[in-house]
């Protein structure tokens, strides 16, 4: 398998997929062509993983009608009501590009440590295969940051797989609770300082460094958030680079 020698994270915010006029249910957005463009395969394999849905038959559906026009080769992997391929790490090292949908971040990490796919994405990303995903897919590769997987009330948690040292923030311009919470869980120290997203926006990683943030929205922003020494935070704001594609 030919990679590029680095690894490469994407962790978006929201927007990867958008309702298709075309056929009436939705297409993938110009972030995840961006990640694809990581892989530099000309057909990249790209597995698709939806367990923080309880690996929802109908998104895994969507997902693969989202690529059906894109020249990849698209397969998933599931783990209920057991794997559905015989050997997970195998099938994870054997992607270019992994997309992990949103849902549930707090059951997708037990999930995953319980099967010992922690490891394996890991063992993946050293190798170079492409992590990416939204909201829960952009969260679990960070230490952590705030979720709804208890509620509606958003609650800090900081059970992410920590390949990146950062917490992340997600939905940062669409939910009201996201902002306010992630400076409180860095200003105590529940969470380490990191980055957030706007719906449409994702941060670019190449190992454990923020590279630069993507966006399909014009306007819309990322933002690096960081404990200011006494007992608050410092907000800073990062343009991303606009995909016109």
């Amino acid at each position: 398998m030919s990679r590029s020698g680095q690894s490469h994270i994407l962790a978006i915010g929201g927007g990867s997929f958008r309702p298709s006029a075309r056929y009436g249910f939705i297409e993938a957005s110009g972030l995840l062509r961006y990640a694809l463009d990581l892989t530099g395969q000309d057909r990249p394999r790209l597995g698709l993983l939806a367990t923080a849905t309880g690996d929802d038959a109908d998104w895994l559906l969507k997902m693969y009608g989202a690529f059906r026009d894109w020249d990849v080769e698209v397969s998933h992997l599931t783990v209920f009501p057991m794997p559905n391929v015989e050997d997970p790490r195998e099938w994870i090292l054997g992607q270019d590009m992994i997309y992990v949908s949103g849902g549930s971040v707090a059951n997708l990490a037990a999930l995953w440590r319980l099967h010992g796919l922690d490891e394996a994405f890991e063992e993946a990303w050293k190798a170079g295969v492409v992590l990416s995903g939204q909201s829960a897919g952009a969260l679990c590769w960070h230490v952590g940051g705030n979720t709804d997987s208890f509620g509606p009330v958003l609650r800090p948690w900081a059970e992410g797989l920590a390949l990146l040292p950062y917490s992340c923030g997600v939905h940062y311009d669409s939910d009201p609770q996201r902002r306010e919470l992630l400076h409180a869980s860095v200003a105590s120290g529940e969470l380490p300082g990191g980055y957030a997203a706007d719906e449409g926006v994702g941060l670019h990683y190449v190992g454990t460094e923020f590279i630069q943030a993507v966006s399909v929205r014009e306007g819309a922003g990322a933002y690096r958030v960081e404990h200011d020494g006494a007992d608050g935070v410092k907000e800073f704001r990062i343009e991303p680079r606009l995909l016109t594609s």
